[in-house]
């Protein structure tokens, strides 16, 4: 943890302080006053631009000021910073050269525009003079993210004159701020122009004199007034504190039925539904909304809400089959986060008489609403029926009991029923298949994962396998995932970065479940320094050498087949342990069988440190007639 202590970058000697050049003056006020907010983390890319807020971000990390990430990546740079900013919550600054590396930034702040996640990108720059010119890796850096930033901001070339400090510092308070802006948190871009020279040191780089205004780093004692978290290190506090979204209040759900539909008796027929959210507390307000209602809930991987007596596993896999998907159509559909990762609970919504959409945590770019049916959207999960005024415990139960399962009981039941039905078929049939399959390989992570874990799911096929086939669990890892975008780009860093932020705060294990293909596109993720701060992660890649979930699309249609493999399937023929080994990593498994999957994991887990699990699956072909099977078997006992 950071130690919040008087420290000064000024320099070794009473000499180095009164010969600071503009550069290395400007980058330690602009670490200076990053440490102050209560930034903790910076990750760097190396490059020469960047020199000044390099050195200046060393010195503050052997200070034991923040903490500092080294990749030689930037991409892999961007994505680190995001796990880290997505678990904390807390700004995450990353330093990168200029030209292409801002453009390698671009992948991580799309997920991060989109799913709200406050990472601050420190981007040098060539001053005014050199831009437009041709010059060496010069390129227009101010406009490279465009809307995707809540703030882009210039910061021109550094000049000794009074102000100067107070406008720098002013200038990053600002582009902290709109990071955690309460209404639309996300990325902000502050463009620092640095003339030569870029370091402190050299004969012809010193600016005699004093500075007109202390450069060193303030007095990080936290007054006795400011809150402290678990750690004692200072929170994060805003520039500015924004109170446009204080009044974000739960109303209860028959008040809003009423006002939006008309519906003056509480329906029986309704179900809640949980998608990629970024506070798990609101995760525990949906199970009270389904719990007091008497209704089902049905909860994508990030809704961290398949669990409790409501919940439903197998929904993907029950509402897939069109007798009962048709048999089973709900009055009113309450969505929480950002839903639709499956195609057949987008259609749930599409059927629904009344959609309400929830979006808590009021993160992101998008209206949350797929299916276009919403009625209205609320900034928070309703509250229970008549339960509006009143947060005694026992009234609480009471309503629960009142109006839960005793009023609805065969609604719930057939669901409940059903799942239990789909569950015992989802046992036999994956049991029975010879060789590892990724849906046997998701179920059963879930399952053994340890107690308070963490566990990012990649996009495309892991996320929907986890959502479809993973069993209810009450001390279930807490799942993540890129969500925003749902791009398999940056998971492996997304991962490293989130695992860091989630043992800090007292965490256990983390895990991530990858595809092949997702591994490969940021192999570069585990190319880190032994000096680097590293979690107990581990990786299982699920092996199927291609693209596994273009099979079960349109694409793989037979009409297609000359072309599939190719264009889709994309065969990549990679060793994955040899690659995985190359590049340091302290353990590595290949595994074909499910005993060998589970002694891997469980040696995995205990021994800590970085791991990686190739798991080798039947082939892409059988693995789809293995998913047939299930589905039709599913559809006859349900």
């Amino acid at each position: 943890m950071v130690e919040r202590a008087t420290r000064s970058l000024r320099g070794d000697s009473a000499a180095d302080s009164d010969l600071v050049n503009p550069s290395t003056a400007l980058a330690r006020v602009v670490i200076d006053e990053l440490i102050r907010l209560g930034v903790r983390d910076v990750v760097l890319a190396p490059g020469s631009r960047s020199a000044a807020l390099a050195l200046a971000v060393a010195a503050a990390d052997r200070a034991d000021l923040l903490r500092l990430h080294v990749r030689v990546d930037e991409r892999s740079a961007g994505f680190l910073a995001l796990g880290l900013a997505k678990v904390s919550r807390i700004p995450v600054a990353v330093i990168v050269t200029s030209g292409t590396a801002v453009s390698n930034l671009l992948p991580a702040v799309t997920e991060a525009s989109y799913a709200g996640v406050p990472i601050l990108l420190l981007t040098a720059d060539r001053p005014a003079e050199l831009r437009g010119t041709g010059a060496n890796q010069t390129i227009d850096q101010a406009r490279t993210f465009g809307t995707l930033v809540r703030q882009q901001i210039e910061l021109g070339p550094a000049e000794p004159r009074l102000g100067a400090v107070r406008s720098w510092r002013g200038i990053v308070d600002a582009a902290v701020s709109a990071t955690t802006d309460s209404l639309r948190p996300g990325p902000a871009h502050l463009n620092i122009a640095f003339r030569d020279p870029l370091v402190p040191h050299l004969p012809d780089a010193l600016v005699p004199g004093e500075w007109p205004e202390p450069l060193g780093l303030i007095d990080l004692e936290p007054p006795a007034d400011i809150d402290l978290d678990e750690q004692g290190s200072q929170l994060v506090v805003p520039a500015v504190n924004d109170r446009r979204a204080a009044l974000m209040l739960q109303e209860p759900i028959d008040e809003v039925l009423s006002a939006i539909a008309e519906i003056d008796t509480m329906p029986a027929r309704g179900i809640v539904i949980v998608g990629d959210i970024v506070d798990p507390t609101d995760a525990e307000d949906a199970a009270l909304l389904a719990e007091s209602s008497g209704w089902p809930i049905l909860s994508e991987p990030s809704g961290n809400a398949k669990r409790g007596p409501h919940a439903i596993a197998h929904a993907p896999l029950l509402l897939a089959d069109p007798n009962f998907s048709a048999l089973h159509r709900p009055e009113v559909v309450v969505t929480v986060g950002r839903v639709g990762l499956s195609r057949s609970i987008i259609g749930l919504l599409r059927d629904a008489r009344v959609h309400v959409a929830c979006d808590p945590g009021r993160t992101g770019l998008d209206w949350p609403d797929p299916a276009r049916t919403a009625r209205a959207v609320l900034s928070a999960v309703p509250l229970p029926a008549d339960e509006g005024d009143d947060d005694d415990e026992a009234d609480t139960a009471t309503a629960i009991e009142n109006h839960g399962q005793q009023t609805t009981p065969d609604w719930l039941d057939d669901w409940l029923l059903a799942d239990a039905a789909a569950a015992a078929v989802v046992d036999s049939v994956l049991a029975e298949s010879e060789g590892l399959t990724g849906p046997w390989i998701a179920r059963k992570l879930c399952a053994a994962a340890v107690d308070e874990s963490l566990m990012l799911v990649a996009a495309s096929r892991p996320v929907r396998d986890v959502e479809a086939f993973a069993a209810v669990r009450e001390d279930g890892p807490l799942i993540i995932g890129n969500r925003g975008t749902s791009g398999i780009d940056g998971l492996v860093s997304t991962a490293w970065g989130a695992a860091i932020a989630h043992q800090d705060a007292g965490g256990s294990t983390a895990y991530a479940l990858l595809g092949d293909l997702a591994f490969i596109h940021d192999s570069n993720g585990l190319v880190v320094g032994s000096d680097e701060p590293a979690p107990d992660l581990v990786i299982v890649v699920v092996d199927n050498d291609g693209g596994g979930i273009f099979s079960g699309l349109e694409q793989g249609d037979e009409r297609y087949a000359e072309d599939f493999e190719r264009v889709f399937g994309t065969p990549h023929g990679t060793d994955l342990a040899e690659m995985a080994s190359s590049m340091g990593v302290p353990g590595v498994y290949e595994v074909n069988t499910p005993e060998e999957f589970d002694e891997a994991l469980a040696t995995a887990t205990q021994e800590g440190s970085v791991h990686v699990i190739v798991a080798h699956t039947v082939s892409r072909a059988d693995e789809m007639l293995v998913r047939q099977h299930l589905r039709e078997a599913i559809a006859k006992r349900t």
